[in-house]
């Protein structure tokens, strides 16, 4: 029973991580782009 509970607030906490860290990701690769075309790479 406990084990169980435990998974089940592993996996909730593994989907808020994730819905967290996409914004940032986002942000990343927004910035990531915008540094790789002022250095004219690609």
């Amino acid at each position: 029973m406990l084990k169980a509970i435990g998974d089940v607030l592993a996996k909730i906490g593994g989907a808020v991580a994730t819905v967290v860290t996409l914004p940032f990701r986002a942000l990343a690769r927004l910035f990531g782009g915008a540094s790789d075309t002022a250095h004219g790479h690609h």
